[in-house]
């Protein structure tokens, strides 16, 4: 795609979602800033599609996740709480995804988290204490993991300060 100056004078716009000027505040442009926005996109989506269902049925997910009943009221809170942790880094992936270079942040702090929770759901698994659908959630989470540092190096080779 060609750059077209905007009315703001950024250095241009992909077309996408009508954000004019946004690719010059961004640093990517083209291709680039279509799939790291749907990185995003899919990376929020993701989460939201673990956490809504855990947030509103958690001895569900539980079940699902762990192949054990979870009863006792505090742990449910608890459960609960982790996955509405996990709602909130899926808005922040959003955010990623509207403009990717001034939410690298959030990157750091949901790539953190997801590398450690794919860690310790794979020490639980193989301790058998999981059931085989969290292999779909580890595989998931270093797949993110993978994508996320690509981000960071794409980042870094057009000079753009990642904190």
């Amino acid at each position: 795609m060609t750059s077209n100056s905007s009315s703001t004078g950024s250095t241009g716009s992909t077309g996408l979602t009508g954000l004019t000027g946004l690719t010059g505040l961004t640093g990517l442009t083209g291709q680039d800033l279509r799939l790291v926005r749907a990185c995003f996109l899919i990376a929020a989506l993701w989460n939201f599609a673990g956490a809504v269902p855990a947030i509103i049925d958690p001895t569900g997910m539980f079940a699902r996740e762990f192949g054990r009943v979870l009863s006792d009221p505090v742990q449910i809170a608890v459960y609960r709480g982790a996955w509405v942790t996990s709602l909130l880094y899926g808005l922040g992936f959003l955010a990623v995804a509207y403009n990717p270079a001034r939410h690298s942040g959030v990157v750091v702090m949901g790539g953190l988290g997801k590398a450690l929770f794919a860690i310790n759901l794979t020490y639980m698994h193989l301790n058998g204490w999981t059931s085989p659908f969290t292999v779909l959630v580890i595989i998931g989470d270093i797949a993110f993991v993978v994508a996320f540092t690509l981000y960071f190096l794409r980042l870094r080779r057009l000079g753009i300060p990642l904190l």
